[in-house]
């Protein structure tokens, strides 16, 4: 069996300094530069300043953003717990095994790639970090299957603190299991997922035998794609006995690339909290989540009979909950700034994209995301702009309305005593105007003609006596999407959006 511990690794059959590429300066720092750029050799590519050689292997410019995320988290790690082992699962051509040793300061990184022609390309790269031996062996390389490596650790007790695990397709569902076995508590593993036809619905057997999800066709799809993975993760996760949570999600349109960083820590998800299922509603644009039990009984709000069932598409079991964690975020977003990569001279792709994550991750926002141009189609107005529809929602206020009955006290502490109610300015001003005046009978007639009030009205029309009080409340969260361009997330439910539209345009 091969060994896995630094002092037991016997040394690599090939002559490192012979095969180096020229030599490269040995780089103590990040680095301030910020894209991959070629250099005059047509093989070499230098990344945050780091030279490097692809020779035949499978390597994306593009990727170059979530090498950076994946480096950064990495440093974090490297900073809060004093030390930092690293398994690159699916190395390719090494690079982020070299940013890993280099940048987060990784006291040790086993670098595995399962093509064994790759690896003059690896040693040589990694050359750039002084091997070293013993117990100090700061890298070594390895070529096997990666579950076969990820088993091997575990049953050497072997454990890492950063697993990477940068796969294609939707394989990375094959190796969760092991590669948490071989994880420390509360250690980080970066998965991939590049299966942009089960994120779409396009394939429900596959999505549901990788991840164990059923996805159907959604506005939304490339979001979906990180949910299925993240929910796969946490169902793996619990068989073992631990319980993992995402502390950011990314997805890239080239591929597609779904990336998402894991925290595991033992114990499993509470149960109905943030994996289930979510339905969207085709007729009316609605969103919502679904619990387990709540599964045949789903019911959109423009429609309680039954007779158009078939506009409602239902995906699941995946994660509901939210794709970041802010303050995390932060500290990325801190730590890029300490290290030259964002501010004035370093672009502005990296530094937007983690502030965008930072709005993201608003407890209020829901999954999903709105694209505006379905917002203009079912309102039949020309497209808002996202600053001016973001300002009208943060603007819309929440009414809540108090009902108490002596007669039906029993029966409205059953079915909820506060009514959230969602409107505009004009019609807020007549209730709260008819209510101070004691005119209840004509809230009853404002209220009769608002969507879905039917069962209020009743309670408004046997009640001996009404109490009606109306609080002012912040309005709607909404951000920016990181995964579509023209789309926002928001608590608002498209009627709303679509009532904004309207009154934007003058409808």
């Amino acid at each position: 069996m091969l060994s896995l511990y630094p002092k037991t690794l016997s040394p690599s059959p090939f002559n490192l300094t012979s095969s180096l590429i020229p030599k490269k300066p040995s780089i103590s720092s990040p680095s301030l530069y910020v894209n991959s750029t070629t250099c005059c050799q047509p093989n070499q590519i230098t990344e945050r300043g780091i030279l490097f050689d692809t020779g035949d292997t499978f390597f994306r410019h593009e990727s170059a953003t979530g090498r950076d995320l994946g480096v950064l988290s990495a440093a974090l790690y490297k900073q809060s717990k004093g030390q930092l082992r690293v398994l690159d699962a699916m190395c390719g051509c090494g690079i982020r095994s070299l940013r890993y040793l280099v940048e987060s300061k990784a006291d040790f990184v086993l670098a595995n790639d399962a093509n064994e022609s790759h690896r003059r390309v690896i040693l040589d790269n990694l050359a750039q970090v002084e091997r070293l031996e013993g117990e100090k062996k700061r890298w070594v390389v390895t070529h096997c299957e990666a579950n076969r490596i990820l088993t091997d650790c575990y049953l050497q007790r072997d454990y890492f603190d950063y697993i990477d695990l940068d796969s294609f397709g939707s394989d990375s569902s094959f190796f969760l299991r092991a590669a948490f076995s071989s994880l420390k508590l509360d250690g980080l593993v970066y998965v991939t997922s590049t299966d942009g036809y089960s994120s779409g619905g396009h394939r429900p057997f596959h999505s549901l035998s990788a991840f164990g999800a059923y996805v159907r066709p959604m506005p939304y799809a490339n979001e979906l794609g990180l949910r299925i993975l993240i929910g796969g993760a946490v169902r793996e996760a619990s068989v073992l006995g631990y319980r993992v949570t995402p502390l950011f999600s990314y997805y890239s349109y080239h591929g597609p690339v779904f990336r998402v960083l894991l925290r595991m820590n033992r114990g499993k998800l509470p149960e109905k909290r943030d994996y289930g299922f979510i339905c969207y509603c085709n007729r009316c644009g609605n969103s919502q989540a679904v619990s387990w039990d709540e599964l045949g009984q789903i019911r959109c709000p423009c429609n309680n009979s039954t007779k158009d069932a078939a506009s409602l598409v239902v995906s699941g079991p995946l994660w509901t909950g939210p794709l970041h964690s802010g303050a995390y975020i932060m500290e990325m977003l801190n730590l890029a700034e300490q290290w030259g990569w964002v501010g004035k001279d370093a672009g502005t792709g990296l530094e937007k994209l983690l502030k965008r994550m930072l709005e993201e991750s608003d407890p209020r926002l829901p999954f999903g995301y709105i694209k505006l141009d379905e917002v203009a189609s079912r309102a039949q107005t020309n497209t808002p702009s996202i600053s001016t529809i973001m300002s009208s929602l943060h603007k819309v206020f929440y009414f809540y309305v108090l009902l108490y009955s002596q007669a039906f006290e029993l029966q409205l502490r059953r079915k909820g005593c506060v009514l959230l109610l969602k409107t505009v300015y004009c019609l807020a001003e007549y209730l709260i105007q008819y209510t101070q005046a004691g005119d209840f009978l004509q809230v009853e007639e404002i209220l009769n003609d608002s969507r879905n009030m039917g069962m209020f009205v009743s309670w408004l029309k046997t009640s001996n006596e009404v109490t009606v009080l109306f609080m002012l409340q912040e309005g709607y969260a909404a951000s920016r999407s990181h995964i579509a361009h023209n789309a926002i997330k928001t608590d608002c439910p498209m009627a709303g959006c679509i009532r904004i539209a309207k009154k934007i345009h003058g409808c």
